[in-house]
């Protein structure tokens, strides 16, 4: 008698042979790693393209992004290298590390209190890594 294979198991092995066959660097592949892919857009970028270029009376771009960093952060550990790629768009577009602390922590309400958790602890990654401080 065989022992049942776990489908999820199965479908990630048959992926990650999927991926090796394409590209064989894939097989060191990471999620940081592709967040290495896109780099920080500088602020002028972000402003023109989710500003108020096009809205004059629109949201600014740190707003929209700490908007974006709150939803994401109810979404939870699923979405992990949206939130330090946000982060460090938002510290880029002028927010601060009190409006990024305070925007995860209001998503605690909503999203419960791991999902706000983990997302606090990207955010403080990523501002050690950018020098700017702790999040709290």
């Amino acid at each position: 008698m065989s022992t049942p294979t776990n489908p999820f198991d199965a479908m990630i092995t048959m992926t990650q042979d999927w991926a090796k066959a394409v590209n064989p660097a894939l097989e060191g592949f990471t999620p940081k790693g592709f967040e290495a892919l896109w780099p920080t857009m500088p602020k002028e970028v972000m402003e023109t393209f989710m500003g108020k270029t096009f809205n004059p009376e629109g949201l600014d771009a740190k707003t929209k992004l700490l908007l974006t960093l709150g939803s994401l952060t109810i979404l939870g550990a699923q979405a992990e290298a949206q939130i330090r790629l946000t982060v460090r768009h938002a510290i880029e577009a002028g927010a601060t590390q009190q409006e990024i602390a305070e925007t995860i922590g209001m998503m605690g309400v909503f999203g419960g209190i791991p999902a706000m958790t983990k997302a606090m602890e990207l955010a403080r990654e990523v501002m050690d890594e950018a020098g700017e401080g702790d999040a709290t």
